[in-house]
């Protein structure tokens, strides 16, 4: 019999550690090649650590919640071959080497007290029996089904009781019920959407291009006194909390605001939008046209570019666009598309939209959420007129769009003033006063607005 050793592998040249989040697999499980064994996050994106040979996971070297460093060992899979991989480790003080499954100076055995009773087989039995209730989802009526406790705090909530909820086919692991299942139930039995109870946010307030849930915010709440709720903060909730408030005490944030007009742009779009689809098989949302004039506007005044270390600015040759993004649990995630300038129009909507489907999969990597330049957010996704948001460090701006809106406006004509409809959106700039003043703040909005306002009618894709 032979060992593998399962590693954290590397994540990005940034990366050098990884919160083990959840194990897939438990001691004396079977897996396969490609199973997934654990589930590890870092700051920046969540990610699986599939097994890389078929055997018998035998042994786990980290506890959830753990932090592991990249390289480390994480679990222990046994498997069929002869030749187990090498490896040394560092086990109570002394090192030691495996090869063919033998021990080359291995330490001397354990000492064993004579005098020590020998522990009742039956009692050890019992309590690792209770041990492993513990930690395995409730059961909920007689049989083999279990439930999590959030879908147990669902179903309280929604008055499902345990025959009904027997009878819901679950799509988790070993048939399980998951949240979605249950949700769904609810959708079809009451003929209307529920949202889980007190762990979705009612609004969000940024871009929802991108999608995926955060377990760790799939949390019951507890009831304090007074009828109150307590909600655990989830990790990523905490990252972003953490992130913001370092952010307003490092820059000397500073906001200036232009309203656009972008009728043309919007009747180009409604007139090529088809085609498009048709053509690249991609839809053409307003995100990339945006973000065409947010990189014109960069090349103008290429300082927005860049970032303070210390007493001196790094102004960036990339333009690496992160577009702020808001998960549908209310968490935010800032997948950064780079070289943007490098791209034409094509190219950007295919980008924005490869992200949006990688994320809502959870199959962003690490280094697709690192070395953004600048940040862009769409907040009028959710009907916002304006917003002053926070500067993504080590950054010096961010760029947000509120809601396209029709609005009387004066027109002035050679033969005279007159009052039109037209699509109207506000630009809300956020830079760091450190080393942008307010007259680059507000030239670099504008020369954004001229660019979306002037957009060419009969510009081809």
């Amino acid at each position: 019999m032979a060992k593998h050793l399962l590693k954290l592998p590397k994540m990005g040249e940034s990366v050098v550690e990884a919160t083990l989040t959840k194990w897939l697999k438990e001691v004396g499980d079977t897996v396969e090649v490609d199973d997934i064994i654990v589930e590890i996050a870092t700051d920046k994106v969540d990610s699986d650590v599939p097994s890389e040979v078929s055997g018998v996971l035998v042994e786990k070297k980290f506890q959830e919640n753990d932090v592991v460093q990249v390289g480390q060992v994480m679990a222990v899979i046994q498997t069929e071959g002869e030749a187990p991989e090498m490896d040394t480790e560092t086990q109570g003080g002394e090192e030691m080497i495996t090869q063919r499954g033998e021990m080359i100076n291995p330490p001397p055995p354990p000492s064993i007290e004579l005098s020590e009773p020998t522990p009742d087989f039956e009692k050890v039995s019992q309590t690792v029996t209770e041990a492993i209730e513990m930690v395995t989802p409730t059961s909920v009526g007689s049989g083999n089904a279990f439930y999590s406790p959030l879908v147990k705090s669902i179903a309280k909530a929604e008055g499902i009781s345990e025959q009904e909820l027997a009878t819901i086919k679950g799509s988790g692991k070993d048939s399980r019920v998951t949240k979605k299942d249950i949700l769904s139930h609810l959708k079809n039995r009451n003929g209307l959407t529920i949202a889980p109870p007190e762990t979705t946010p009612k609004e969000i307030l940024l871009d929802a291009d991108l999608s995926a849930p955060d377990p760790e915010v799939e949390k019951p709440a507890s009831t304090a006194g007074g009828g109150d709720q307590i909600i655990e903060m989830g990790r990523m909730a905490k990252l972003t909390a953490d992130h913001m408030i370092k952010s307003k005490q490092t820059s000397a944030h500073v906001q200036s605001f232009i309203e656009a007009d972008v009728t043309r742009l919007w009747d180009w779009r409604e007139k090529v939008k088809n085609e498009f689809m048709l053509r690249e098989g991609e839809k053409l949302t307003f995100t990339p046209l945006i973000i065409t004039a947010l990189i014109k506007a960069l090349k103008e005044f290429p300082m927005l570019n860049s970032s303070v270390e210390g007493d001196r600015i790094r102004q960036k040759k990339a333009i690496n666009i992160g577009m702020a993004t808001a998960m549908a649990d209310g968490n935010l995630i800032v997948p950064v598309i780079k070289n943007a300038d490098h791209l034409n129009l094509v190219g950007l909507a295919k980008a924005v939209n490869d992200l949006a489907q990688r994320a809502r999969s959870q199959q962003l990597k690490p280094e697709e959420v690192q070395e953004g330049t600048f940040t862009f957010t769409n907040i009028g996704n959710f009907g916002s007129l304006t917003g002053t948001p926070i500067i993504n460090q080590p950054q010096v701006g961010i760029i947000a769009v509120g809601v396209i809106r029709k609005m009387p406006a004066v027109i002035e004509t050679a033969q005279g003033d007159s009052i039109a409809i037209r699509k109207k959106m506000i630009i809300s700039h956020s830079f760091d006063h450190r080393i942008i003043n307010g007259a680059m703040g507000g030239q670099f909005i504008k020369s954004m607005a001229d660019y979306l306002e002037n957009w060419e009618i009969n510009r081809p894709i």
